[in-house]
């Protein structure tokens, strides 16, 4: 047999979300927005290696 499912409340959540993550930062405002322009390559792909030809057989054509 399964057990009941138990919920839980927003504030029970709310309490659960600050334990395991703490304090939010301090909102930023409007004013102190800065626009970030992208300089640099990716960092979460890597270089592309070889040519054309190694690139189909990479992909399986």
């Amino acid at each position: 047999m399964s057990e009941p499912v138990e919920s839980f409340t927003d504030e029970e959540y709310a309490f659960l979300r600050h334990v395991r993550f703490g304090e939010l930062p301090t909102r930023v405002s409007p004013e102190e927005r800065a626009e970030s322009t992208e300089t640099d390559t990716r960092p979460d792909r890597p270089d592309p290696l070889g040519g054309e030809s190694e690139r189909h057989l990479r992909a399986g054509g």
